[in-house]
């Protein structure tokens, strides 16, 4: 059972990571800065979903230092967001119209994954 505070912090950083979303494609001159903000909060509102932060986001990072095949679909999952955040935020020049939509797919799955753990429609 998740608890009143990571619940909390679970759906603000959802809203927050839609509203980014949201106004990247309202104002193109600063969409890679929101962008990149709207896929660190959709992963965070993940990790509060699941845990506390700092451990679910130690245990990727283990996972991905190690490079072993991984069994647990769950850890899978959190690594392939992780390289994803990496790969747009370390990118130069990104594919505005590309990021976003795989940002808009993350975000959808992290509403999934908040609405499953915390019992709550997101608000869209």
């Amino acid at each position: 059972m998740m608890n009143h505070y990571r619940k909390s912090w679970a759906l603000r950083y959802l809203r927050e990571a839609k509203a980014e979303l949201l106004a990247a494609r309202k104002m193109p001159y600063m969409a890679p800065n929101l962008i990149r903000e709207a896929v660190r909060k959709a992963q965070v509102a993940i990790y509060y979903s699941l845990g506390e932060p700092v451990f679910i986001e130690n245990i990727v990072q283990q996972a991905m230092q190690d490079g072993t095949q991984m069994s647990d679909p769950v850890l899978k999952c959190l690594v392939e967001i992780e390289r994803l955040a990496q790969q747009i935020s370390e990118a130069p020049d990104i594919n505005l119209e590309k990021a976003a939509e795989q940002v808009s797919n993350l975000i959808q799955m992290a509403s999934g994954i908040v609405e499953a753990c915390t019992g709550e429609k997101s608000i869209e």
